[in-house]
């Protein structure tokens, strides 16, 4: 494990080990302080795949609807190209925008569907991308800054 991917690893087993309506709690808060308002998570069952919705003010004129769904598991293995099918048709009608949140990863056939012309467009965001959030927003994340001896810095002065 290299000093610069431990905390990436600690960070994803840390989202690992939430469950998933502790895990749908945590991507509300990522969406809120990513700039989206007024999410919530739905938490019932049934509800085709759909975990939580919100809005995404663009600007005074411009609000998206969008709809959320969330996918913690390390034993699921990637995201498929029917998983974000379902999603999308679940969100059908109910809103202009939709996010699968996942801390796996999504298959090819995932990122064509999520993309395919004629349908709207659902935004993917992986283990990673979920990291570099987290890093970015310091959610749940502290930054550290560390300090190196530099030795020729001191040659200069001579012994």
């Amino acid at each position: 494990m290299t000093p610069s991917n431990s905390y990436r690893e600690q960070a994803l087993r840390c989202l690992l080990g939430l469950s998933p309506a502790a895990f749908e709690r945590y991507c509300q808060r990522l969406l809120r302080e990513s700039g989206f308002e007024e999410v919530t998570v739905t938490g019932r069952s049934g509800d085709g795949g759909i975990d939580g919705h919100g809005l995404l003010k663009v600007n005074p004129f411009v609000t998206f609807r969008i709809l959320f769904q969330c996918k913690r598991s390390a034993e699921c293995g990637s995201v498929g190209a029917s998983q974000v099918r379902d999603f999308r048709g679940a969100m059908l009608g109910r809103a202009d925008k939709g996010i699968i949140l996942t801390t796996s990863a999504f298959t090819r056939e995932a990122e064509k569907e999520a993309k395919r012309d004629g349908v709207p467009a659902i935004e993917l965001v992986d283990g990673d991308q979920l990291i570099e959030l987290m890093s970015q927003l310091e959610l749940g994340l502290k930054p550290v800054t560390t300090y190196e001896v530099d030795p020729v810095f001191f040659q200069e002065f001579g012994s």
